[in-house]
């Protein structure tokens, strides 16, 4: 299902939507199950990898072995959730395949929502003729309790750039709050609003009718510790950031623990950026899909 909060030009969004189903989320069952890795009692940890793969073949960064190095990154450092920017849609079933099986032992979901194209009113295509936006993959825990998608379109855009920014995410009760975005590459004002939109306007509403799990927020923002705007200024009290020493960034309202930026071999014109977050299991009593005690169970 995609929710998205009321926003001037719903119309052209929603003939977006009806053509392309902008967001879909598929849970699958993974290999025969394996042995968790338990952490310290009380705790659980989520490695959160962020990835911008310019796999549009439109865009100068295009090199076409994004997608490749990706898939070498999931299976070298085995991530619990990874969020993706300028993705063509038939690139999330390749990098979901190397999510699932890199580690054994439960069930992983993909989702996907394309970034609007403004000319058109359709959606942004890659070159090949694609739906290009953006992604996300997670692992589900056990036991499987449901999940929700939920996507839209930025309210606020650059009326220079032809590409519409959009936002995904998936909510899993009680466990994840994930989304991603990729913000306006050309405005740092409008890129800050759409920071803003999604923490202070999204994830509030989302929250407010599934109730509160732990969030995390990986995306390309376009914007900058220290810069003009400062990405600080969009965060909610309480939340924790980490980034690449550039636009690559994951926020949280979780603790943040060790984060190193990901070679990606020039495949892409971003590194990629992974992080190890600690969940208090008082704020999340499931426990998240990673690292913690137990697995997950295919979607019904």
């Amino acid at each position: 299902m995609s929710e998205q909060p009321p926003a001037a030009g719903a119309a052209r969004r929603r003939g977006v939507r009806r053509a392309l189903a902008v967001a879909w989320l598929v849970a699958v069952a993974a290999l025969p199950a394996g042995a968790s890795v338990a952490d310290a009692p009380g705790s659980t940890t989520l490695r959160v990898l962020q990835m911008n793969l310019c796999n549009s073949g439109r865009a100068g960064c295009y090199t076409g072995r994004s997608v490749a190095e990706a898939v070498a990154v999931i299976r070298a450092d085995a991530p619990d959730l990874v969020t993706l920017n300028e993705i063509c849609q038939d690139d999330v079933a390749v990098l979901e395949r190397a999510f699932a099986e890199v580690r054994p032992g439960g069930s992983v979901g993909s989702a996907f929502t394309v970034a609007g194209d403004r000319p058109s009113g359709d959606a942004t295509r890659c070159r090949n003729g694609r739906p290009y936006g953006i992604g996300l993959l997670i692992r589900f825990p056990q036991p499987y309790r449901g999940h929700s998608v939920h996507s839209g379109m930025h309210p606020a855009q650059d009326l220079a750039d032809p590409e519409q920014r959009a936002w995904l995410c998936v909510h899993v009760p009680d466990v994840v709050h994930a989304c991603t975005t990729h913000l306006a590459a050309t405005s740092g004002a409008v890129a800050l609003a759409q920071c803003g939109h999604l923490l202070h306007t999204v994830v509030p509403t989302i929250r407010s009718g599934a109730g509160y799990a732990p969030t995390v927020v990986g995306g390309d923002l376009n914007l900058r510790h220290g810069g003009s705007p400062d990405v600080r200024s969009c965060l909610p009290p309480g939340y924790r950031r980490v980034d690449d020493g550039a636009v690559q960034q994951i926020l949280t309202d979780v603790t943040v623990g060790a984060r190193r930026s990901v070679g990606l071999r020039g495949a892409t014109d971003h590194p990629g950026l992974l992080a190890t977050l600690t969940v208090d299991p008082a704020r999340s009593p499931s426990g998240i899909a990673g690292h913690g005690p137990g697995g997950a169970r295919p979607r019904p």
